[in-house]
C-alpha cells in the first residue's frame, strides 16, 4: 500500500463523516440526555451489537462520544463540542439562504406595486 493510501486507511473521521449515517445521528439523539450502556442502545435498532460498537466506535473516534467502562459494561455519552464545527459550517448558508429569501420578498413586493 502507497504512503498515500495508508494516511487514508488510519485518518480519524471527522464531525461531517460521523453524522453522515442515519444510525449515527440516531445514537447521538438517545445520547443527549443519558450516558447508555451499549446494549441498550442496540434495543433501539434492527441491527446487531457489533454492528452498534462500530457505529459507536466511529463517532468516538469523531469525538462525539465518550467511553467508560462500568464493571463488564462499556457506556456512552454525548461529546457535544465537536458539534460547534457543523454549527459553524451551517451558519454560513443560513446567511446564505437568508439573503436569498429577502431578495426574494424584495422581487416579489416591487412587482405587485406594478400595475
Amino acid at each position: 500500500m502507497s504512503n498515500a493510501n495508508s494516511k487514508a486507511a488510519d485518518a480519524k473521521p471527522d464531525v461531517f463523516q460521523a453524522i453522515s449515517d442515519p444510525t449515527r445521528r440516531s445514537l447521538l439523539q438517545l445520547l443527549v440526555d443519558q450516558e447508555l450502556p451499549v446494549t441498550t442502545l442496540t434495543g433501539h435498532f434492527p441491527m446487531s451489537r457489533t454492528a452498534v460498537s462500530k457505529h459507536l466506535r466511529i463517532l468516538a473516534d469523531a469525538g462525539l462520544v465518550k467511553e467508560r467502562k462500568v464493571g463488564r459494561e462499556r457506556r456512552y455519552r454525548l461529546e457535544p463540542e465537536p458539534l460547534l464545527e457543523l454549527k459553524r459550517w451551517l451558519a454560513y448558508y443560513d446567511r446564505y439562504w437568508d439573503n436569498r429569501l429577502l431578495l426574494l420578498k424584495q422581487l416579489v413586493e416591487s412587482d405587485e406595486d406594478e400595475p
